[in-house]
């Protein structure tokens, strides 16, 4: 004990062992005799380290290690009921990898076979018992340095993180915006509420959910399917303005609004996009094949403009618009009903019916429904 006291003197002018902003890290010191930890405390709060947790009983180490969660941890492998190894073994299986904390292995084995042993289980380094105070000062203040840069790496890139999402975000809502403001430009000329796109969004969206697809895929359609009539922008308001029932030649102009639309949308690469020109360009597509731009009949057409096919029959069916007036909600359904096998996926016509709780209501027969 002597020769270890005037060595602890020795280390009055040994200031750079010091690191002032080390001195509040969390040690824990784990040994079974009682003199080790004695003599570890009183190195330690020597070189200025006051928060100091000891452990005699080795088996309460793991639980002191997940309660203290030390900076540093001190431990001795050779104890009773549970040994250092074991310890190791532990914290090891269950420390969060990116949060390194440094374990300073003190003990009296010097074989090659425990350093083996105990460094394949994560321990950081060794210090022969009793130690040269000095050394062990020098080890404590260098992992705790370690330490230090691993935490305030794990809070920069905490920080980082959330500024990513959060501009990720913004980055998402502006285009969100972007898109709303898109299909309200289409939409205004024929919807002065503009919310015809946005409705048909949602209830896209609420029939997908019905039809059982993920809720990624859901979200996409909620919001692709407002951008369906894009291409009305290039319909004379005569056309799309008029009241009553278009000519022949009229109609075929109208019709051109599909191509327009996927023609607008055309160069964009992002999921949305691409999605939303699948939609515009296929949503006046019958399932029994006489619909435009492309005859397609069936599964052939897409089933994102299936279900918004759907969709914006309905809305258009239950609001004003110049060439109708509106029609109760159960007139409506019962048409989308009437038309399903014909006009529409008689699946996705079931999906609809169920989302809004409208089976069993009376069949219309006669013609389908929906806006140009």
């Amino acid at each position: 004990m002597p020769l270890v006291c005037d060595g602890i003197r020795r280390l009055e002018d040994q200031a750079t062992m010091i690191d002032s902003d080390l001195l509040d890290s969390k040690i824990l010191v784990v040994d079974d005799t009682a003199e080790n930890l004695e003599l570890l405390v009183r190195i330690l709060r020597w070189g200025g380290y006051n928060n100091v947790k000891t452990e005699s009983d080795p088996a309460l180490a793991f639980d002191d290690f997940q309660l203290f969660e030390p900076d540093l941890m001190i431990l001795d492998l050779h104890m009773p009921k549970v040994d250092g190894y074991q310890i190791l073994g532990r914290i090891q299986a269950s420390q969060d990898t990116r949060l390194f904390v440094p374990i300073l292995v003190y003990t009296g084995d010097v074989s090659d076979q425990a350093k083996r042993k105990a460094l394949g289980l994560g321990a950081s380094d060794f210090v022969t018992k009793p130690g040269v105070p000095s050394e062990i000062l020098l080890r404590v203040r260098n992992f705790l340095r370690s330490r230090k840069m691993h935490v305030d790496l794990a809070r920069e890139r905490e920080v980082l993180e959330d500024r990513v999402a959060e501009r990720t975000a913004d980055l998402l809502r502006s285009r969100v915006e972007t898109l709303d403001c898109l299909a309200l430009a289409a939409e205004f000329r024929d919807d002065v509420t503009g919310q015809h796109a946005q409705r048909v969004g949602e209830l896209s969206a609420s029939i997908a959910r019905s039809l059982g697809l993920a809720p990624e895929m859901a979200e996409l359609i909620r919001l692709a399917a407002p951008l369906h009539d894009i291409g009305k922008i290039g319909i004379p308001d005569s056309i799309l303005l008029k009241q009553g029932i278009l000519l022949l030649d009229e109609f075929e102009h109208m019709k051109q609004h599909v191509t327009v639309g996927a023609g607008i949308l055309a160069r964009g690469e992002s999921p949305v996009i691409v999605l939303a020109r699948e939609i515009a360009l296929n949503h006046h597509e019958r399932w029994d094949g006489t619909g435009y731009c492309n005859g397609l009949a069936g599964e052939e057409i897409p089933l994102a403009a299936r279900i918004v096919s759907v969709a914006d029959a309905f809305d258009a069916m239950t609001h004003d618009r110049p060439y109708q007036l509106a029609k109760p909600e159960d007139e409506a359904c019962a048409r989308i009903c009437a038309a399903s096998g014909s006009q529409f996926d008689p699946r996705v016509v079931q999906a609809f019916c169920n989302d809004r709780g409208t089976i069993g209501l009376r069949a219309f027969s006669g013609a389908s429904e929906g806006g140009a």
